[in-house]
């Protein structure tokens, strides 16, 4: 199950989501240091940070800078009492799923949560095919951009000037590296890779 981490320095506000989030089903993490979330979270599964924007040290922002550099598939809530438009609107644009003001009812809240987590397990699955792609070698890549514009072995030996059966052997490992079962999901994954 994908967790919510709950970033806050408030630990009276931490305490007080996470029984309302664990109440309604949620496996929820709590941090009130940046440092000790950036450091010790698991940054690259699915799940989601509630992320206050006014704490000491580094704020939301910059917490959300350094996920962004590190590439982390969690998806950020920006969860504040002190939040306006402009602020909600540059977050938005860098990658924030959902602005929110505290005090949240339930709802609202756990209507950012279904979404933020989609999010989340897209960018974890689309960082996971992308990183079967990089596994591939240029040739092995070129062959699958055929594969994936329709050309049929025949085809891609003649386009790539190698004989049918290396053509069969390439195939069948890019097969292997994509974790592709069928030539339906790979050309969908080698989609993945391309937005």
């Amino acid at each position: 199950m994908a967790r919510i981490h709950l970033l806050d320095d408030d630990v009276a506000v931490t305490q007080a989501c996470a029984f309302l989030l664990e109440s309604l089903g949620y496996e929820v993490c709590c941090w009130n240091e940046t440092a000790m979330f950036l450091s010790q979270a698991e940054l690259f599964q699915p799940g989601v940070v509630l992320l206050d924007m006014r704490m000491p040290l580094m704020d939301g922002q910059g917490v959300h800078e350094e996920m962004l550099r590190r590439g982390s598939t969690l998806a950020v809530v920006f969860l504040t009492g002190h939040g306006d438009v402009p602020m909600a609107v540059e977050q938005m644009k860098r990658g924030a799923v959902d602005f929110l003001q505290k005090p949240i009812a339930a709802k609202p809240l756990q209507i950012a949560l279904a979404h933020a987590l989609r999010v989340s397990r897209q960018t974890f699955e689309r960082q996971k095919i992308v990183a079967c792609y990089q596994q591939l070698t240029p040739k092995e890549r070129e062959l699958a951009g055929l594969v994936a514009n329709g050309l049929i072995n025949r085809e891609i030996a003649s386009t790539m000037n190698i004989a049918v059966r290396t053509v069969e052997v390439h195939r069948a490992r890019v097969m292997e590296k994509m974790q592709a079962g069928s030539l339906a999901e790979l050309v969908n994954r080698l989609q993945h890779v391309r937005e």
